[in-house]
């Protein structure tokens, strides 16, 4: 059974291929999203999901959230006594996504497709797939986000011709793809973007300007009032949601413990102050865009359809900006926080010869330059440092290409190929990914030629191999040495440490949310309310306690009721971004 995921930065979620389609996995609390938030407990137990997202707001130190942003990083956070680093809280996530599947579909999942954001590097990439080990997956293939949304727009119209641009704007990174569709293909012309962009930054923005109105200074609120901070984005997110459908939003501002006192002060937004407030962010979007369109070699006039992908694209001005760039309505009549699940799901339909998809054919791009150092002659005098390209970036992959170098003196018997990622004509401006040996060049003038091939796969992991071509001995080697690598041995250790870790039965989950919360809301009530949601979740407790499936059921209805009645918006707000 192969699963498609949508491993994203404030949301997860999964989808299997149907003869009647991609249809999402709903996860052990029948949402469609799970918070891509992990949290560790007082007792040292793993909190995964909207039961971690509740968490967060009274202990966010023991928290974690947006880490997809440092993945293939040495980035790390330690949750109560356990460091983790972001290889191993996505895997945290991804698990959680399995297990959900397995019990939805009554058997076991081992296979998947991952989405990840178009712009993603190499080691990025790598990360996800060790991410995907971890939680015990097999990761048949790596693909694009954007990619994925066009794939689920291209089925709804197969045989339709058209260029099309996703705009896929997330809860922390943006992409844009431009999309060719005829007869029965997707071809991926061109990918930009930025992985430190989406919804999270709007939010954090709201976050910093409601701290100047009410005279506070945000990095001294970040350092010394954390509790405050997680509870004032959390109320900033709410406003932020709440402004997509309407012209003004209260924010209630946490005291500096971080609770919402019911006579507490109150900081009203309108969409045209947070409009103004975040008009430098929604800026970024431009560069990429230019980027895309003038490696596709198109304008905006050549687009016969821009489509909006990510929780970001809901916000009205995000609508509005794309309408006046491109001249056009976009088009946005699919949940843009599922698209991408649904596209992995058809991506796994491929895979497994899934016999509805028999006509679609699609393709990909390489979404960066890739080469590796050589030596110039400049002024006269050899100098290192400069990038040769092998493979263009927006080169549609699979692919392998070949250039040759040579040495550089007399009687050199070895060189030194150092692999580089990025745009820039210095390798200093880009990404080192790795670097290897080639030995044996038997001793001669300078020039004696060697063959370098470049081999880059759908799931984005390079392949390098230096032939000598006087002895046609050949050197091959995968790209693994970069920053958050890591190898066979620390992939099983890492898999026995997250087996290890105390996490709570799949069966508790609703009831653990539910009671997390309960525990957000407690602080929020007057003194009336609170005794008497004091009273309801003892009763609830001692039923979790006695183990008794009747008494747990009826005392969770009853919690359930009284949550509702008193914070009647409840979580319809929660979950959006993705």
């Amino acid at each position: 059974m192969i699963i498609g995921i949508d491993l994203g930065t404030t949301n997860s979620l999964g989808a299997i291929m149907t003869p009647d389609g991609p249809r999402i996995i709903p996860n052990a609390l029948g949402d469609t999203l799970t918070p891509s938030v992990v949290g560790v407990d007082q007792d040292g137990a793993i909190l995964v999901g909207r039961e971690a997202q509740e968490y967060q707001v009274v202990q966010p130190e023991r928290c974690a959230s947006v880490f997809k942003r440092h993945m293939g990083s040495s980035w790390s956070v330690k949750l109560g006594e356990t460091k983790f680093s972001p290889v191993e809280l996505s895997s945290l996530i991804l698990k959680s996504i399995k297990a959900d599947a397995e019990q939805h579909l009554g058997e076991a999942v081992t296979d998947a497709v991952i989405t990840v954001p178009a712009y993603f590097n190499e080691p990025q990439r790598k990360a996800t797939m060790q991410a995907g080990q971890i939680a015990g997956l097999s990761v048949l293939r790596i693909i694009n986000e954007p990619t994925a949304a066009a794939i689920t727009y291209g089925l709804q119209d197969i045989d339709r011709e058209r260029v099309a641009l996703v705009f896929d704007l997330g809860g922390g990174t943006f992409d844009v793809s431009v999309v060719d569709q005829f007869d029965g293909a997707l071809e991926i012309r061109s990918s930009a973007g930025e992985t430190f962009l989406g919804g999270e930054d709007f939010t954090r923005t709201m976050a910093l300007r409601v701290c100047q109105k009410i005279g506070r200074v945000f990095e001294h609120v970040e350092l010394e009032h954390p509790l405050l901070l997680a509870r004032l984005c959390g109320e900033c997110e709410r406003a932020k949601r709440l402004l997509t459908d309407k012209e003004v939003a209260s924010i209630r501002i946490p005291n500096d413990a971080g609770e919402i006192q019911p006579d507490g002060q109150v900081v009203e937004v309108t969409r045209q102050d947070v409009e103004a407030w975040t008009e430098h962010i929604l800026a970024r979007i431009e560069l990429p865009i230019r980027r895309a369109l003038g490696d596709a070699k198109l304008t905006r006039e050549d687009l016969d359809q821009v489509i909006l992908v990510g929780g970001a694209t809901r916000m009205p001005r995000v609508i509005d900006r794309v309408r006046d760039l491109f001249g056009q309505e976009p088009k946005r009549d699919l949940d843009p926080d599922e698209v991408i699940a649904l596209g992995a799901a058809v991506q796994a339909g491929l895979i497994d010869r899934n016999e509805s998809l028999d006509d679609l054919v699609v393709t990909d791009v390489a979404p960066f330059t890739l080469g590796v150092e050589i030596v110039r002659p400049v002024g006269g005098q050899e100098r290192a440092g400069y990038f040769l390209p092998l493979i263009h970036r927006n080169t549609t992959i699979p692919v392998s290409r070949v250039e040759t170098v040579a040495t550089i003196v007399a009687n050199q018997t070895e060189v030194v190929v150092r692999m580089f990622q990025g745009e820039s004509r210095r390798v200093e401006g880009n990404l080192l990914l790795g670097e290897f040996t080639v030995r044996g060049i038997p001793r001669g003038p300078a020039g004696q030629p060697i063959e370098l091939r470049f081999t880059y796969d759908l799931n984005g992991v390079l392949q390098v191999e230096a032939t000598v071509s006087a002895t046609k001995q050949t050197t091959s080697h995968v790209v693994t040495r970069h920053a958050g690598d890591l190898t066979d041995e620390q992939i099983a250790a890492a898999v026995k440490r997250m087996e290890e870790l105390k996490v709570h039965p799949r069966e508790d989950a609703e009831n653990r949310t539910l009671l997390r919360r309960a525990e957000r809301l407690f602080a929020e009530l007057p003194m009336e309310e609170r005794q008497q949601l004091d009273s309801i979740l003892s009763g609830f407790e001692d039923a979790l306690e006695l183990q008794d499936d009747a008494a747990i059921e009826s005392n969770r209805e009853l919690l359930r009721r009284f949550l509702d009645a008193v914070s009647p918006s409840g979580d319809s707000e929660e979950g959006k971004d993705d």
